[in-house]
């Protein structure tokens, strides 16, 4: 399972190499390539991700390995629909790296399958994590717009109808994923009621999961309000996702509380 994991990791390396070659050089026959291999590493890490659910005879979200694992899934699932449905091309040589980093983030973390701790034996277990899933790769997906949106606005005549796309999609994308934190922090409520008798403890990751719920809602009420668009919106997008990969990661490794196992 081990040489699945790596050999998808290899493949994700391997498209984004040909994407920045394609983009830098602008030869479309190394475009192709570099989706079809990002396509065919995403076709692997779902065996992967199937395999090891079966293996393990459970979910394979319970640690941080699995966790980043299917959060780079997500990423990859996102991008691959997103540039698919929307034929938004641009987005790829921000997307696939997103994929790649998180991978190479799993890749450090100990990947043996272990038997979930009492806390984790719930029927909220796939609901709240799965939700975090969801939640954080649509975040990650919008800070690649935001940041894409920055490049193309800098060009002497930039296309007003393509930053109209990517303005909307950002958007778009919040509006997934914070339906979906909304939803971690319920259930975990509640999860935490039954395993713990209280709702809320203060945990350093709750409470980041609490700050990064309040960013995007920000974010949110600043968009719909209509008098905030175009650049100052992708600088936010693009700095809260370091917000999102703090709760994911740093949480983990600065802070110890009720959560560190996951």
């Amino acid at each position: 399972m081990k040489a699945l994991f790596f050999i998808t990791f290899a493949v994700y390396g391997l498209s984004v190499a040909l994407e920045f070659t394609g983009t830098a050089f602008k030869k479309d026959k190394l475009l192709r390539a570099a989706w079809i291999s990002f396509l065919a590493a995403f076709a692997l890490h779902t065996v992967f991700f199937v395999a090891r659910g079966v293996a393990a005879k459970r979910l394979p979200l319970s640690n941080q390995f699995e966790f980043a694992t299917a959060f780079a899934w997500g990423v990859a699932l996102f991008a691959i629909v997103v540039c698919t449905r929307a034929k938004a091309d641009w987005l790829k040589v921000a997307a696939m790296p997103a994929a790649l980093l998180i991978m190479t983030y799993a890749a450090l973390q100990p990947m043996e399958i272990r038997d979930l701790m009492p806390a984790l034996r719930s029927a909220w277990f796939g609901v709240h994590i799965g939700s975090a899933v969801l939640a954080y790769a649509s975040f990650v997906l919008a800070g690649c717009i935001g940041a894409r949106y920055l490049r193309f606005a800098r060009r002497p005549e930039p296309d007003k109808k393509a930053l109209e796309q990517m303005d909307y999609m950002s958007y778009r994308m919040v509006s997934f994923g914070f339906l979906f934190l909304t939803v971690v922090i319920l259930s975990g409520a509640i999860w935490a009621e039954q395993a713990w008798s209280s709702f809320w403890s203060w945990d350093p990751k709750e409470v980041w999961a609490l700050i990064t719920w309040i960013i995007y809602a920000v974010y949110l009420h600043l968009r719909l309000r209509g008098k905030h668009t175009g650049v100052k919106m992708a600088w936010f997008l693009v700095i809260a996702v370091f917000v999102v990969f703090f709760t994911f990661a740093g949480v983990n490794t600065l802070m110890h509380g009720m959560h560190t196992y996951g």
